[in-house]
């Protein structure tokens, strides 16, 4: 599972983590009942406080999406909420093949962000 905190938006941690939660389950990368990876494990791997997981994940539980089983852990439910659109679909595509091609090129994640955000603000009419 893959993913990414960018310290420098001002988007909170706990938001930037749930979202890309909802979009693993809604682009189908997070299947139903399939585990999401306990609080203090993904914490760790993200240097995030538990806390910032946990919150992540209540939220997610609120909307429907993920459900508590308590000591067995957090899992998408059985049919969730989301919905994923083609736009969001194709938007999801394009960006595991930047981050692919930025990968293989040896950048790193901010480098990677900040290439895009050059080319987004340049040009902002659609491509």
């Amino acid at each position: 599972m893959r993913i990414w905190i960018d310290e420098r938006t001002k988007v909170p941690p706990y938001e930037q983590l749930r979202a890309q939660l909802q979009l693993m389950v809604s682009s189908g990368r997070l299947k139903p009942n399939e585990r999401l990876p306990p609080i203090r494990a993904l914490a760790t791997d993200l240097a995030l406080s538990a806390g910032t997981v946990a919150r992540a994940y209540r939220e997610l539980e609120w909307a429907g999406i993920v459900e508590g089983r308590g000591r067995a852990g957090t899992f998408v439910v059985d049919e969730p909420p989301v919905a994923f659109s083609v736009v969001e679909r194709q938007l999801a595509d394009a960006a595991e093949t930047f981050a692919r091609e930025a990968q293989r090129l040896g950048v790193d994640l901010p480098a990677a962000i900040v290439a895009l955000e050059a080319v987004y603000v340049v040009d902002p009419q659609p491509l």
